[in-house]
């Protein structure tokens, strides 16, 4: 047997190709939208890639299911318990099997048999994978089920999507599904669809794969015996899910649309002015420098999310998939970050302008906005002539913060900006000054002058004993 892991890190999101050497035929797990990985991994391992499964109806990004359909052929499996079992609407052209609890199938000398594992969405599967003529399976790929050190949650459905009453009654179903994940051997192997830094959980851990054994011995859910302290243990502290999950579980539901019909950006002319022009139509226009080159001079009403491993999820919080998108960005970049937009299904960029055209800007064309350690700040602060915003998640506010300061989440500031004070300059802090910085790019988008990142945010201003509460 083949079996290669394959990791976005942008997303914390694992994939598997399992192959079988002795037929050539391989499936994929839980696919990436991006799929030329699988197909060139396959070409040179000597394997068609014949069957795409999915473990459930994602959230997170992108599923890549329909892409190996037709690029590959593939054929899909995908979970028949979903309400009424009526399937997915873009799957009717195309090779494909509802799956229900008891079913199997067969990929060359692999054989893999389905368990309907409820609780993170109703409809989730897990398989388990077996070898050719061996009598006992070697590992199960459990999706966003178990995952190393954690499970996956249960209030995606109530939070994300407004499915009222889901959060309890998928509690309820995971505390039961993982009833039965325990009565499996110890020696399975446990393949997870995410890592730490995944949304869907709040304690993953870092390592790539486990065991049934390992995880019946050290993950805290698998060692709760009550069901209503599992589901408060499970409910309490879980991160605020991206406002864009809710497109994302509409999208792979309904299909996305095939990356080969979708039109590749354009380079625009590197003027201030045309930028302007985009704006004025209504675009969104991501300045991706890092925060210190953004704040030392921008153009007026761009956003700005530096290229780095936590672009894709800020773009996925803030960025509006109705209007179209331009970048500011080195051309060496511009594939990279299309292709991180894509996995999350912002498919709407149009364009892109090199950094080159802040060498055109004349003076006063440029915004600013002021960097303040600590030290220069907590007298203002405590005086009350600056305000203070915490754009930090609910959890890290709880564990203590800035006395007198306003809590808005950076994820919720685009709806919530009237809410930062006008009258005043404004302190806007995070942990350590990452999330503050794209949020000052965003209220000076929206006109605001008066905003000041804290360098270093609430680490700097406790390391200097500053008080908090």
């Amino acid at each position: 047997m083949y079996l290669r892991y394959f990791y976005n890190d942008k997303l914390a999101h694992a994939s598997y190709l399992a192959g079988c050497p002795v037929t050539g035929e391989a499936l994929v797990i839980d696919p990436d939208r991006d799929v030329e990985p699988y197909l060139q991994t396959a070409r040179k391992e000597g394997m068609n890639i014949v069957a795409a499964a999915e473990t459930h109806i994602h959230a997170d990004y992108v599923s890549g299911a329909r892409e190996l359909a037709e690029q590959a052929g593939a054929k899909l499996y995908l979970s028949g318990e979903t309400q009424g079992g009526t399937g997915y609407p873009y799957t009717r052209n195309l090779d494909h099997q509802l799956l229900k609890d008891g079913d199997s199938f067969q990929i060359g000398n692999l054989r893999l048999d389905v368990l309907h594992t409820p609780g993170h969405t109703p409809e989730h599967l897990s398989y388990l994978l077996t070898d050719g003529g061996v009598d006992e399976p070697m590992g199960i790929f459990t999706g966003d089920f178990v995952f190393v050190g954690d499970v996956g949650r249960p209030d995606l459905l109530e939070k994300a999507v407004g499915v009222s009453g889901s959060a309890a009654i998928g509690a309820d179903q995971l505390f039961h599904s993982l009833k039965r994940f325990k009565e499996l051997p110890d020696f399975l192997q446990v393949w997870p669809a995410h890592g730490a830094g995944s949304a869907c959980g709040k304690a993953l851990g870092a390592v790539p794969s486990s065991t049934v054994g390992y995880e019946k011995r050290h993950n805290w859910a698998l060692k709760q015996d009550d069901p209503q302290r599992f589901k408060q243990e499970l409910l309490q502290g879980q991160p605020e899910p991206p406002t864009y999950f809710a497109v994302m579980k509409q999208v792979n539901h309904d299909g996305p649309e095939l990356i080969a019909h979708i039109a590749a950006p354009e380079k625009q002319e590197s003027s201030p002015e045309v930028v302007a022009e985009v704006l004025k139509q209504g675009a969104t226009v991501i300045d991706s420098r890092p925060a210190v080159q953004f704040a030392s001079g921008h153009l007026p009403g761009t956003l700005n999310i530096p290229y780095g491993k936590s672009f894709t999820n800020w773009a996925g919080w803030l960025v509006d998939y109705e209007r179209p998108l331009y970048l500011i960005a080195d051309s060496d970049q511009v594939e990279k970050i299309r292709k991180d937009l894509l996995s999350i299904g912002i498919d709407t960029m149009r364009g892109f302008f090199s950094p080159d055209l802040f060498r055109n800007t004349k003076p006063g064309e440029l915004e600013r906005y002021e960097n303040a350690s600590p030290a220069e700040a907590v007298d203002k602060v405590n005086s009350g002539e600056w305000d203070v915003v915490d754009v930090r998640m609910k959890s890290e506010w709880d564990q203590g913060h800035i006395p007198g300061a306003r809590h808005i989440m950076l994820g919720h500031l685009n709806r919530r900006a009237q809410e930062v004070p006008r009258d005043k300059p404004v302190l806007i802090h995070c942990k350590s000054g990452g999330r503050s910085a794209i949020a000052c790019s965003l209220l000076q988008a929206q006109g605001r002058k008066n905003v000041i990142n804290l360098k270093g945010g609430f680490d700097a201003w406790k390391k200097q004993g500053f008080s908090g509460e």
